[in-house]
């Protein structure tokens, strides 16, 4: 099933219970036909950039609502009833393109590496040569260490 938003503008004056309920009616739709609600954002009140004009009035702000789901490809067809509901301003259904709903497997190296596959960079004599840093690290500390130069501090 393809990734779609379904994004909805209602009115300003629309109460919580009110946008809850239209939000849980669409989702209620979708999962019913087999679909899954993945994600529900709210953008809160909006400026518009333009009045939209309705029955009740001329509308310059609107409550914004994202719901990301996964349904069947009619579901445009199906969310056609939004068109009657007076607490709408608009609504739109948008088809995410090129998602990939996880991780792929092909033969590129990045891939490779995230498997734990073979790596050409590896070099299997670096422990001889970390031993190597380690003893001249040890020698140089053996030689700055103080000898005699501590101060007395007051008590």
């Amino acid at each position: 099933m393809p990734l779609y938003d379904c994004m909805l503008l209602l009115k300003p004056t629309v109460s919580k219970e009110a946008l809850m309920d239209l939000v849980s009616r669409v989702g209620r739709h979708v999962i019913a036909r087999n679909g899954v609600l993945t994600e529900i954002k709210s953008f809160g009140t909006v400026e518009l950039g333009y009045g939209i004009k309705k029955l009740d009035g001329r509308y310059f702000q609107g409550r914004l609502m994202q719901m990301t789901m996964m349904a069947t490809p009619n579901i445009n067809k199906e969310l056609h009833y939004l068109n009657k509901e007076d607490r709408l301003l608009r609504w739109i259904v948008v088809k995410h393109r090129n998602v990939e709903l996880g991780p792929t497997y092909d033969d590129d190296e990045d891939d490779r590496k995230l498997l734990g596959g073979e790596d050409d960079d590896i070099d299997e004599d670096d422990d001889d040569e970390d031993a190597e840093d380690a003893d001249e690290n040890d020698e140089i500390n053996d030689d700055c260490e103080l000898q005699g130069n501590e101060k007395e501090v007051p008590a």
